[in-house]
């Protein structure tokens, strides 16, 4: 099992490039996700996020091409969705999903996914219930951010994740790519940390993503950190912006 994690792991290290000398973030950002990076009209907020988020890395991995579909699944405020929006371009198409659970939680969900959606003509915008999930078919790529965990907070039937997960697959293309990325938890804890820490296992995501027909086809260490002990809520401020995440890809097979 060890091997077959380092082969995992080197194998995330590869798809993103050799380590760039000085600033540590890793290379081969296609032209289409630099650009993205550089536009303009992006909030100043969110470019001062990237150089802890690496959004170009992390979309470089998942494969983000002019003209591909793109689901966003729980799209929070839209950080993400502002760039997929400008690398697929005018001839691709993103939708942004915020779960209707969200919204009336906190209103400032919708007025986020409204304001995204209003200013960016390719973003389609779904707000239907996470229980009851039905996302358009013949997607190129998935992508969850920092919010896998959320399906399993107690509020949400227990099935929620799975069922998730079975519709994900069944609206990417053979061949499609879903990419999870969440704040680790303690090893073998499974999902018991998912509604107090905000956080997750990443065995369970593994378990849980194949059991929907994925195959995992790389993991990344881009966003890791050996300094998080993993034992406080995400949201505690000695860890709040520098907690331990993974990345997996995974694949539709064809």
């Amino acid at each position: 099992m060890a091997r077959k994690h380092l082969v995992s792991v080197l194998a995330g290290v590869l798809a993103f490039g050799a380590l760039g000398v000085g600033g540590g973030a890793f290379a081969q950002v296609p032209a289409n996700i630099t650009k993205a990076l550089a536009d303009p009209s992006r909030p100043a907020a969110d470019a001062a996020r990237d150089a802890a988020r690496h959004p170009g890395e992390v979309l470089a991995l998942a494969g983000v091409k002019p003209g591909d579909t793109v689901i966003d699944y729980i799209m929070g405020g839209g950080y993400f969705t502002r760039i997929l929006s400008a690398a697929v371009g005018p001839t691709g198409t993103v939708y942004a999903f915020q779960p209707a659970e969200f919204i009336q939680f906190k209103a400032q969900y919708g007025e986020d996914q409204k304001t995204v959606a209003a200013a960016l003509s390719n973003v389609k915008p779904l707000n239907g219930p996470m229980t009851a999930l039905d996302l358009p078919d013949g997607a190129d790529v998935a992508i969850t951010v920092q919010n896998y965990h959320d399906q399993h907070l107690k509020p949400f039937p227990v099935d929620t994740a799975a069922k998730a997960n079975a519709e994900i697959f069944k609206s990417l293309k053979p061949g499609g790519v879903y990419l999870v990325i969440d704040h680790a938890a303690t090893a073998g804890s499974g999902i018991t940390a998912a509604d107090s820490l905000h956080r997750i296992d990443i065995a369970a995501v593994k378990s849980e993503v194949e059991a929907a027909g994925f195959k995992l086809e790389a993991e990344s260490p881009l966003l890791a950190s050996k300094d998080d002990p993993h034992t406080a809520s995400v949201f505690d401020p000695s860890i709040r912006g520098k907690t331990d995440q993974f990345i997996l890809k995974f694949r539709k097979p064809k």
